[in-house]
């Protein structure tokens, strides 16, 4: 990345990976850990990957746990570990107020630098679990904190990284595996299908009701 991109980052800059661990151990974190070291080195920051996977591997694995880690601008590491809760069978999701700028390289990356996403997150309607950004060419990007996925002739079509989309863990599993392939989407589609899901690491893929 052009170090002007990383002259752009507020001093409290961290970036995150926010993965499920328990029983069933840590079965995406190889795919975090990998996004972690990208991001990084995107933005200049050089993390102590032994620290790393030593507060990993202490993690106590038998309850279900919601794990959220940082990284600083220097480096430093904090991992915040809790129960995790349940995740509702299904969402009610709405279009977004605002508009993102597709061509803006933060997009692309998972840091703190998301105060659009974190403010609309805060600020939901009643009764609604998530909501929808369009891009100022008005493509659908991305939720708050999910991938979008419109469900067409047995293919989950999700949008494409270049219309301002975070390159999600669970979306990148679907599209190496074929469960899911990308298509630019508008509104209408969302709107329109028969099934729609949002989804992340986290809570996995989330049925949603428009």
């Amino acid at each position: 990345m052009e170090s002007t991109f990383r002259d752009t980052c507020p001093d409290d800059l961290n970036v995150i990976e926010t993965f499920g661990a328990g029983p069933d151990g840590l079965p995406r974190w190889p795919a975090h850990r990998a996004r972690l070291i990208a991001t990084c080195g995107r933005l200049g920051i050089v993390p102590d990957l032994e620290i790393v996977d030593a507060a990993v591997a202490v993690l106590d694995l038998s309850v279900p746990l919601r794990v959220r880690l940082t990284v600083d601008l220097d480096g430093g590491l904090n991992v915040m570990a809790l129960p995790a809760g349940k995740t509702p069978v299904q969402w009610r999701i709405g279009l977004a107020d605002h508009v993102v700028d597709g061509d803006d390289p933060w997009l692309g990356v998972k840091t703190t630098q998301r105060a659009l996403y974190d403010s609309a997150r805060s600020a939901l309607p009643d009764g609604l679990d998530e909501v929808i950004f369009t891009n100022k060419a008005g493509f659908v990007t991305e939720g708050t904190i999910t991938n979008v996925f419109v469900q067409r002739a047995g293919v989950l079509l999700t949008p494409p990284l270049s219309d301002g989309v975070l390159p999600g863990v669970l979306r990148a599993e679907l599209l190496a595996d074929g469960s899911a392939k990308e298509a630019q989407l508008r509104w209408t589609d969302v709107a329109a299908a028969e099934d729609v899901f949002v989804g992340n690491s986290l809570r996995g893929l989330i049925r949603v009701v428009v």
